[in-house]
C-alpha cells in the first residue's frame, strides 16, 4: 500500500474527504517525526510502539576489499508491534 492508497483507506474508514484524510495523515506523520527527533517514544495501545535507540560505533569489513572499516554510531527508529496487531497479522 502506498501513501495515496492509505489516504483512500483513511477517507473511507473515517468518512472524510480525500483532502481531509491527507491532511490528517500528514499531520500524524509530522507529529511522529517531531517526537522521535526529540528522542521521545510513541505508544499506540494495541498497535505498537515507535522508539529511538542508539546503535554504537563498530568495526566492519568492506566486502569488496576485505579491508576493516569503522562504522559510525547512529540513532535508529525501532517499531515494536503491539499484541493486538501481532495477533491480527498471525491469524
Amino acid at each position: 500500500m502506498n501513501k495515496s492508497e492509505l489516504i483512500d483507506a483513511i477517507a473511507a474508514g473515517a468518512g472524510l474527504g480525500k483532502a481531509e484524510a491527507k491532511k490528517a495523515l500528514d499531520a500524524t506523520v509530522e507529529a511522529v517525526k517531531e517526537e522521535l527527533t526529540k528522542g521521545g517514544k510513541i505508544q499506540l495501545v494495541g498497535f505498537g510502539t515507535f522508539a529511538v535507540s542508539e546503535r554504537p560505533a563498530r568495526e566492519g569489513i568492506n566486502p569488496s576489499t576485505k579491508e576493516k572499516i569503522q562504522i559510525a554510531a547512529k540513532k535508529v527508529v525501532k517499531f515494536k508491534a503491539g499484541a493486538e496487531l501481532a495477533e491480527a497479522v498471525n491469524k
